[in-house]
């Protein structure tokens, strides 16, 4: 990064790199590490639009606040749902970043392969005005990819399956970039509703106790709850996942799903700690199918790798970093 870096640092504070998810938002600081694992979630007082708490203060609040208060989720697959509020999230996420203070921080961001324009400038802007000096967008499935200790800038076929609370991102990586993905809007969100919509007592034995609303009479009441039934639920959001690493192979070079044949399958996000889903992958496509060894962090781990080439992704997106599209990350060699 030549000699200006002592100066550069100095001026633009620190640099962080940031898993925005729809669950939980992680942040990595070059040189310490991740200092945030917290819930995406943000209480809001509708009477004064204030901001009453973020992120673990925020999630104890849920189902627990007055009726002028609500704890909201700002992003939806993914994506910003309510750009103000993704706002007020994301400064205190870089705050927390920056020691207690805005750093003016460069910031990598992690964004789901399936956005679009509208929402990649939505995302960068509402960075930019949480108080980031520059940001650089990695798409989620490569950020995964490196940070599970996947070789993405070798001339070989690499496959991560990024499971996460909103999306899911599959993609084949070779040579620094993305060949063949699919992103699809399911996730471990659409895993909690498939249980809740189908959840009901069986005259089998059953393993653990459940409790919470009833959708058909709106009263509180605890049931016992098996595996077989969870499974039978879990079909749907499962099987559309399953589809999405079969489309991806099947748009895959010849060469690279050799390459895949042989190295098999990475599983990442907190999905892949749901039990079996490796199996029931194996299973359908025929292939080795492995969790990466740290399945929830993975993504802001590889994002954080990447602040070793901010120098390289200036370069090839001059200016303020707003319309960096990390598509392509070379590792250091």
């Amino acid at each position: 990064m030549g000699s200006q870096v002592p100066f550069l640092r100095s001026f633009a504070g620190r640099e962080l790199a940031v898993d925005l998810g729809t669950a939980n938002s992680l942040v990595f600081v070059r040189g310490e590490g991740i200092v945030v694992f917290e819930p995406s979630v943000v209480a809001v007082d509708d009477r004064t639009g204030e901001v009453q708490a973020v992120g673990a203060d925020a999630s104890r609040m849920i189902g627990r606040t007055p009726a002028s208060i609500r704890a909201i989720r700002p992003l939806r697959h993914g994506v910003i749902a309510d750009f103000e509020t993704t706002e007020q999230m994301l400064r205190h996420f870089i705050r927390k970043g920056g020691g207690g203070r805005l750093p003016l921080a460069q910031v990598v961001l992690c964004v789901p392969s399936g956005i679009t324009k509208v929402e990649r400038e939505a995302v960068q802007e509402a960075t930019l005005a949480a108080g980031a000096r520059a940001v650089y967008l990695v798409e989620e499935p490569m950020a995964a990819a490196i940070g599970a200790g996947l070789p993405v800038a070798e001339p070989r076929g690499s496959m991560i399956v990024d499971i996460g609370g909103g999306t899911t991102e599959v993609a084949v990586i070779s040579l620094g970039g993305i060949v063949s993905s699919q992103s699809i809007k399911v996730g471990g969100y659409e895993m909690d509703e498939a249980v809740a919509k189908h959840a009901w007592e069986l005259e089998e034995e059953l393993e653990c106790l459940v409790g919470g609303r009833d959708l058909q009479t709106g009263m509180l009441r605890r049931l016992e709850l098996g595996s077989g039934e969870l499974r039978h639920a879990l079909d749907a959001p499962v099987q559309r996942i399953v589809r999405a690493v079969k489309d991806t192979l099947e748009g895959t070079p010849p060469e690279l799903a050799a390459d895949i044949s042989d190295r098999g399958i990475i599983l990442a996000g907190g999905g892949a700690l749901l039990r079996g889903i490796d199996t029931r992958i194996r299973s359908e496509t025929g292939l080795q199918v492995a969790r990466a060894e740290s399945p929830l962090t993975c993504v802001v781990l590889g994002a954080g790798e990447s602040l070793n080439e901010l120098e390289a992704l200036k370069r090839a997106h001059p200016g303020r970093g707003r319309k960096a599209r990390g598509r392509r990350f070379q590792q250091r060699r």
